[in-house]
């Protein structure tokens, strides 16, 4: 096909400036194209051939991250251009393209080939080259040093909080387990030691039906009070020392705990009668400890399964980068995340609307935002103060509001918190992830708003979030 006429080429922002022989140049060497939607028009890794300019249609662009395709940009914008978007570079062996691009919808593309343009460039534009191939493969070095360093750290900070969390659950589970082992040693003892006593079959299968009653009443055991407590064991001690039984004390612990009272231990007196009564409390003492450490075990594994759930929910491991979400997943996973760094004199408020719908975005990347306004709202605070993540509906958007008690954000600073690099923490501080960040994630990634209000003793940053699908994301 043709290509476009100069006239239609100068209505294109690349090309608006350009000499009229320069624009007879473009004029006499593009090609128009057109792809159908779901078609890929490049793909990562081919060779960068030509230069895309995007004339009409939408596209889609993603990349491979460790095996997992990333969408990085959507655009429907007339003008947008990719593919060999570094032609101007000097670069040993062939440019390849960075990113796959896809066709959202039936797309028209203006072409040029890379290499005859990139000759071409560099005659029109000689100082301009040099600048902007210095100032590219400059950024391209530092970025890969320091990008590296910024998400080793921010890995460092995040991991520090979970292995936090996760401590605790599996140091007491290992504890659980370790004395679970003694009391199942012990119950074996004790059996051992009433059947010596030539106890009557008949008596052994109530005793059993006894503990089998008993331990499942271990589930529905009320919690009480300090004083409730101390009360029933004293009750359950007295009961112990009227019938003759040593260590009654200890056992009354045990009994209490599993939500037993002097009721229960009347049956059992009933069924084995004063000749086998000490025996069997101390067995059924075994076999109630037991059940207790199971059940200490289960809660530990179970809480271990639901921060390793948190963590593949903030990471957003294994699933889509873009899709329909609920940004309360998001703040809580994120939480956890941070969770070593929320000390005891933090105090977090949910005011979360569960009412709200979910919202099309990248999951991980607002991860990023959360763990970054979150983090600034905890170090401001430095171990003492109020953190609330509030949530509500409006115009068509869910608004996410994290606030802190510190002591607010000084005016001469307020106006350059978003700006790149900018940053009032110590080197080695923070998440390395940077307020600029987030602002191009809400902002520029899902056609949102974000902006802070602060006074001492009142910083509130508030993220609004588009409920439906945008055009260019």
């Amino acid at each position: 096909m043709s290509a476009l006429p100069r006239e239609e080429l100068r209505g294109l922002f690349l090309f608006e400036h350009l000499s009229e022989e320069q624009l007879d140049w473009v004029a006499g060497n593009a090609v128009l194209e057109e792809y159908e939607g779901d078609s890929t028009i490049i793909s990562e890794g081919g060779e960068a051939s030509c230069f895309y300019v995007l004339l009409g249609g939408a596209i889609r662009m993603t990349r491979l991250v460790s095996g997992t395709e990333v969408e990085t940009n959507r655009s429907d914008q007339r003008g947008a251009y990719f593919g060999a978007t570094q032609f101007f570079v000097h670069q040993e062996g062939e440019h390849r393209f960075g990113t796959t691009v896809r066709a959202l919808s039936d797309v028209t593309l203006l072409t040029l080939p890379s290499k005859e343009f990139s000759v071409e460039f560099r005659k029109w534009f000689p100082m301009a080259t040099h600048l902007l191939e210095g100032m590219y493969l400059g950024w391209r070095n530092s970025d890969t040093v320091i990008g590296s360093r910024r998400r080793l750290l921010a890995l460092g900070e995040l991991s520090a909080g979970l292995t936090h969390e996760l401590n605790n659950p599996a140091a007491a589970a290992v504890r659980a387990t370790s004395a679970l082992r003694e009391r199942v040693a012990g119950m074996r003892h004790k059996l051992a030691f009433l059947a010596k006593k030539d106890i009557e079959p008949e008596l052994l299968y109530q005793l059993i039906d006894v503990q089998e009653r008993l331990v499942k009443q271990v589930a529905q055991a009320e919690k009480l009070t300090a004083m409730q407590q101390a009360d029933r064991e004293d009750e359950i001690g007295d009961w112990f020392d009227d019938r003759g039984i040593d260590g009654g004390w200890d056992l009354a612990d045990i009994y209490v705990r599993a939500g037993l009272t002097t009721s229960d231990l009347d049956n059992v007196l009933e069924q084995v009668g004063d000749t086998f009564i000490e025996g069997a409390v101390r067995w059924l003492a075994y076999a109630l400890e037991t059940e207790m450490l199971m059940g200490e075990i289960e809660d530990s594994t179970t809480r271990i399964s639901a921060l390793v759930g948190k963590a593949k929910q903030y990471s957003q491991m294994d699933r889509a980068p873009h899709q329909w979400v609920d940004v309360h997943d998001g703040l809580d996973s994120t939480l956890v995340m941070l969770a070593g760094k929320i000390g005891p004199g933090i105090r977090v408020v949910k005011e979360y609307d569960r009412t709200l719908p979910k919202i099309p975005a990248y999951p991980a990347e607002l991860n990023q935002v959360w763990t970054n306004v979150i983090d600034n709202a905890l170090g401001a605070m430095k171990g003492e103060g109020t953190l609330t993540l509030r949530t509500w509906g409006q115009n068509d958007q869910v608004r996410v509001e994290i606030g802190d008690t510190g002591p607010g954000i000084p005016e001469d600073i307020k106006p350059r918190i978003f700006e790149p690099f900018f940053t009032t923490k110590p080197v080695g501080e923070g998440t390395g992830l940077g307020l600029d960040i987030s602002w191009k994630i809400v902002v520029e990634r899902h056609q949102g708003d974000l902006r802070v209000e602060s006074e001492p003793g009142n910083t509130r940053f508030e993220v609004c979030l588009p409920t439906v699908e945008q055009a260019s994301l």
